[in-house]
């Protein structure tokens, strides 16, 4: 096991992303704490996997019950991992949901619970861990996004794409105000993965099927092309991992070097092309007003 690594807390490491994360990770020599709910009901098998995969591998990787829902589990979680190591390195933001169907179907508990799930589970994590990254004046915080915040945006994903472009808004907003902190942010943008994810095949529908039922009178199966439209625009070499190991490789560059944004996008949805152009903005700026120091990590 390793001693001399990282201290890494990721959400939503059950599977898809989060766990292909928690393993690069624990490969490259980090200890990983993989959090995800209910690890002694339906995700133990998730539980077992990562332990399996520890001890096959001889890494440090450590699931840990934490529902990202739940404030008392996340300060449980993060008050475990802070008092065995002292501290947390690197916090990555993985956790979401995803939910396909007419926006109008929807109603507004499901955006509220969306949100929760994707936005308000970052405050959370952030209320409990940021405060020891800032007495340290050290940290990363890595952001899960999503080329829909900017990208080409397709029917029937509105409530995942609005919670997901918030989550980005908060994470542009987070950078600045944890810069004279020393505390870095980095956001990874993955494009459209229609495999190696369990985002569309766990996605949430409409409660209010008339409506819906409304809408297909009127876009017959339209979900179901833009899934095949997404999956055919993905080159077949292009795994998930892609996205875990660009954000092992952004863990691994010395302090103070990480980059703002990445994207992953092998399918190239102009999200970007966009985003460069938001990122250079806002630059800009902050330049403009006398905050450039808010652009790169003090110490």
């Amino acid at each position: 096991m390793s001693t001399t690594g990282n201290i890494v807390l990721i959400t939503g490491a059950s599977s898809g992303f989060g766990a292909l994360t928690a393993r690069a990770l624990a490969d490259a020599g980090h200890t990983v704490h993989a959090g995800m709910r209910r690890t002694t009901g339906r995700n133990a098998p998730q539980v077992r996997a990562a332990a399996d995969y520890a001890d096959e591998h001889g890494v440090d990787l450590r699931p840990v019950e934490l529902d990202v829902n739940s404030e008392a589990s996340v300060d449980t979680a993060v008050a475990r991992i802070e008092a065995e190591h002292g501290r947390i390195d690197v916090l990555i933001h993985n956790a979401g949901h995803m939910v396909t169907g007419p926006a109008e179907a929807f109603t507004p508990e499901q955006l509220a619970e969306l949100y929760d799930v994707n936005v308000l589970s970052t405050q959370r994590v952030n209320r409990a861990a940021l405060p020891g990254m800032r007495r340290r004046r050290a940290g990363l915080v890595v952001w899960v996004s999503s080329t829909s915040v900017k990208g080409g945006t397709p029917p029937y994903l509105a409530p995942y794409f609005a919670a997901k472009a918030a989550m980005d808004s908060l994470a542009v907003s987070y950078a600045g105000e944890l810069a004279r902190w020393g505390v870095e942010t980095s956001i990874v943008v993955p494009g459209s993965f229609t495999s190696g994810t369990h985002h569309f095949a766990h996605s949430g529908r409409p409660e209010d099927t008339a409506v819906e039922a409304e809408y297909e009178s009127r876009y017959p199966g339209l979900m179901d092309q833009v899934a095949a439209k997404l999956a055919a625009l993905a080159p077949e070499d292009a795994p998930a991992s892609l996205v875990s190991d660009e954000i092992a490789r952004i863990v691994a560059l010395p302090a103070g070097q990480r980059p703002f944004r990445v994207h992953v996008d092998p399918a190239d949805d102009g999200s970007e092309e966009v985003s460069d152009t938001a990122d250079r903005i806002r630059r800009d700026f902050l330049t403009r007003i006398g905050l450039a120091d808010l652009l790169t990590v003090g110490r």
